[in-house]
């Protein structure tokens, strides 16, 4: 009925001359872009195209009120000038013919306006809890980012997330299957719920990201406390997607007083919905541009997991320990894996998985000079696992400075989705270090809180190296630094 409404009124609209006055035009283009939108959705058989559209008018309509909420202050302006001073331009790769990221390829597979935050799939209650959060005119609002609504806990998946291939799976279950775009549902709905991995979705990352909106989770760039964390730059965003990254507020956000991590793997790229090449929202911490729009999930997007699903007092204990958070993430990426080659069927699906800090106190190959420089060569084959490892170690009360003295080129996208290399200088190492996979970013320097910085090297392409340059600086100068052991074409072990 919209679409034989639409087309009449085209019909009236040309044949009276309208289209050719200016307003015409405006008004020409974006009905021509609804129509184009409501045939895509027509082509669908998973999603519920009307009510995504309604849902989609709900958020149009509100449109004007998420800019002004949106606007920056002259103080945010500022603070956005000055961070803008600090961050480095990166000329970025096109690698995917689809895109690099999930925004990209849902955009081009025309479906991402469609869908909350690019990928979200909202049932029509959770569209009102999110307009009502908007308008802000309701009390009882639901919290949400582990996603918490007046429903909890039958969002969760208490008895353990189930995905299937066949139909005789458990009545509350998942289908992964091949679809346009990459998309999810957020948090248990009930009964069968779907999960896209269409055409460019073939990523361990991809799927684990969609399938941390299955158990739960939105974007973290939707978080209440972001502006503690990230400037967002509304001059720089598609006027279509302006509304994609409204915030929550403190009545809708529970992040169950877990940090703010740049490295999650729900978080947007810094560069999502650009419409000039520029960044649509910076860190606060320049360094760590290229790390937004990570593609490994993070230590504190588990622990935020751990905590939201009320695990046993023994387990968040275990939690604080890199060896527990391993096993969950392993957990994780293996079922994204099973999710990812049993429905997308790719021969070379990316099966990539940071393995546990490993800090080895037995470096003893110590050269007795105050820098040194080492070089690291990657070269992973799509279809491996495991990154290779190293750490800089200094004597107790030292600290280490870290240059960047080579990076390849070809490869950089947000959140150094291909390549890579991870460097943990900050107080907190459970937090994800800086990432850096782009050649505008060599004479970067950064000096650690500790002793010890590990360094974790990663790669899904080509072969790609890093030249490190580092050195003791403060505390015990006159130390000696252990040589890290790396291998100079070092190949992930096949499993």
């Amino acid at each position: 009925m919209r679409v034989l409404l639409l087309v009449l009124l085209l019909a009236i609209c040309a044949g009276a001359g309208f289209f050719d006055t200016k307003l015409g035009q405006k008004i020409k283009k974006t009905l021509g872009k609804i129509k184009a939108l409501l045939h895509n959705i027509i082509k669908f058989s998973a999603l519920n195209g009307t009510l995504l559209m309604a849902i989609r008018e709900k958020f149009i309509r509100l449109r004007e009120r998420i800019k002004a909420k949106l606007t920056l202050s002259p103080a945010r302006k500022a603070l956005l000038g000055e961070i803008l001073k600090h961050i480095t331009h990166v000329k970025k790769d096109r690698i995917q013919e689809k895109g690099d990221s999930i925004e990209e390829i849902n955009e081009n597979s025309d479906i991402g306006e469609l869908l909350y935050q690019g990928d979200i799939v909202l049932t029509h209650q959770q569209a009102q809890e999110i307009v009502e959060d908007i308008e802000g005119d309701k009390e009882d609002r639901a919290k949400r980012q582990a996603f918490r609504n007046r429903n909890y806990p039958r969002t969760l998946w208490s008895n353990g997330v189930y995905y299937y291939f066949h139909r005789n799976a458990t009545p509350d279950k998942i289908r992964v299957f091949k679809e346009k775009g990459c998309w999810s549902y957020i948090g248990r709905i009930g009964g069968q719920q779907d999960l896209s991995l269409g055409h460019g979705c073939g990523s361990v990352g991809t799927a684990a990201h969609e399938i941390g909106h299955a158990i739960g989770f939105y974007r973290t760039q939707s978080r209440h406390d972001r502006d503690n964390f990230i400037t967002f730059n509304p001059q720089n965003v598609k006027p279509d997607w302006l509304d994609q990254f409204a915030k929550q507020t403190t009545e809708t956000n529970e992040n169950y007083g877990i940090t703010y991590d740049y490295g999650s793997i729900m978080h947007y790229g810094a560069n999502s919905a650009t419409q000039n090449g520029r960044p649509t929202m910076v860190p606060h911490d320049p360094k760590y541009v290229e790390t937004l729009g990570s593609p490994i999930i993070s230590f504190y997007e588990l622990l935020m997991t751990n905590t939201h699903y009320e695990c046993t007092s023994e387990i968040r204990f275990h939690i604080d320990t890199l060896a527990y958070a391993k096993q969950l993430f392993n957990l994780i990426q293996r079922i994204a894996i099973q999710l990812l080659l049993r429905s997308v069927s790719r021969p070379d699906a990316d099966l990539y998985t940071k393995q546990p800090l490993s800090i080895n106190p037995s470096m003893t190959n110590l050269d007795e000079q105050d820098k040194y420089q080492g070089r690291i060569w990657t070269s992973v084959t799509i279809g491996s696992r495991g990154a290779p490892q190293l750490a800089f170690q200094a004597p107790q009360g030292s600290k280490i400075e870290i240059k960047i003295a080579g990076l390849s080129r070809g490869s950089a996208v947000d959140g150094c989705k291909y390549w890579g290399v991870e460097i943990k200088t900050h107080a907190d190492q459970r937090l994800t270090g800086y990432r850096f996979c782009a050649p505008e970013h060599i004479g970067v320097r950064l000096v650690s809180n500790f002793h010890i910085v590990p360094m974790i090297t990663y790669n899904r392409i080509y072969p790609t190296s890093v030249n490190i340059q580092y050195r003791i600086v403060g505390g015990n100068v006159g130390g000696l630094v252990p040589q890290p052991r790396t291998n100079n074409n070092c190949v992930d072990n096949q499993e």
